[in-house]
């Protein structure tokens, strides 16, 4: 898969009128992961084409969020746990109360 320079994916964000934090939120990423890609200087394909078709339904006057909201973008964190557990490891319940 093809990559796209990170300032190319900020001139397209800038058309949108959004943050990269609202960005992500919005498509249901940690801002963090697409912050990160800065230092790489590009970043993935998938995620500068989402940012194109955002920034072309904006320009045409097209809610973008509403359109992604018929998906639902959600991301579970990884690495996410139960209270009481470490890093989703299957160990008995501990009881952190003191």
């Amino acid at each position: 898969m093809c990559s796209v320079p990170y300032a190319e994916f900020l001139a397209e964000l800038e058309r949108t009128g959004l943050s990269v934090r609202s960005f992500a939120e919005l498509i249901g990423m940690n801002p963090n992961s697409i912050t990160n890609y800065a230092g790489r200087g590009d970043l993935p394909q998938h995620i500068a084409l989402v940012a194109v078709l955002v920034a072309e339904m904006a320009a045409h006057g097209l809610d973008f969020r509403n359109a992604i909201a018929k998906v639902a973008p959600t991301k579970k964190p990884r690495g996410a746990a139960r209270r009481g557990r470490f890093g989703g490891d299957p160990q008995a319940s501990l009881d952190l109360r003191s």
